[in-house]
């Protein structure tokens, strides 16, 4: 069954002097779910502008993007929020720690923030911590950004796209400022929680290796699905095997 299925979907960017810069030119493509799979394009392709409609930092020129069924255009823009903070994870190449806080507190923020910076209850403190110790860094829960490593930060940053159980993880760039070994510790890390989990995982990436961890790639240039892009999965089998 579709997670994610947009249709002729477009972005153009209005910018002063009346100049006009369309960045997506009619996408369409699908995501099923627990499906794992790349979006992958240089730079300048429309990628990432596709990843943040996709996951309601952004809104669409045109086309139709339906979520679970759900036709997003109809969606107030709280409704949008919700559904981002309810099923949605983000994952991003500059991991975006909060530089003063512990790895616990960070991983605990986007519960109070969605729920307006309240003390987080005992059993999400719990969580946080049992997420923290999965990703290997039980012992790192009360360091700062600072004292952990680039792979370290960047398995907080991961935990923390998960704290709210979501059914979808976005990761921008998630390998851009690792180096090759840590990077195939992370990219073996989205395959596990694909695999065990079950998270639908998004990967947006200019790096062909990085495809070679997911189930399928959806190239993305000017604006447009490359002909011939597997943009939607396979139904014969009902398999997610590539």
């Amino acid at each position: 069954m579709a997670l994610i299925e947009v249709s002729n979907l477009t972005k153009t960017y209005h910018l002063p002097g009346g100049i006009d810069v369309p960045v997506l030119k009619g996408v369409s493509l699908s995501v099923e779910k627990g499906d794992l799979v790349a979006l992958m394009g240089a730079s300048g392709s429309g990628k990432s502008t596709l990843m943040n409609i996709l996951g309601f930092l952004d809104t669409p020129s045109g086309g139709e993007y339906r979520f679970d069924g759900r036709d997003v255009s109809r969606l107030t823009s709280d409704e949008r929020a919700d559904l981002r903070a309810a099923r949605i994870g983000w994952v991003f190449q500059s991991f975006n720690l909060l530089a003063r806080t512990s790895a616990l507190q960070n991983v605990l923020m986007p519960l109070e923030y969605h729920r307006g910076r309240r003390a987080p209850r005992a059993r999400e403190v719990e969580r946080a911590k049992e997420l923290l110790a999965m990703l290997g860094l039980e012992g790192r829960m009360n360091h700062t950004p600072a004292q952990l490593s680039g792979g370290q930060q960047q398995r907080v940053a991961i935990a923390r796209s998960l704290v709210n159980d979501p059914e979808i993880l976005f990761a921008d760039e998630p390998t851009g400022n690792l180096d090759s070994k840590t990077t195939v510790e992370i990219l073996e890390l989205f395959r596990r929680l694909n695999a065990e989990k079950g998270i639908t995982i998004v990967l947006v990436t200019h790096d062909a290796e990085v495809c070679d961890y997911t189930r399928r790639t959806i190239h993305v240039r000017d604006g447009l699905v490359v002909p011939g892009s597997p943009s939607v999965p396979p139904q014969a089998s009902g398999s997610n095997e590539p």
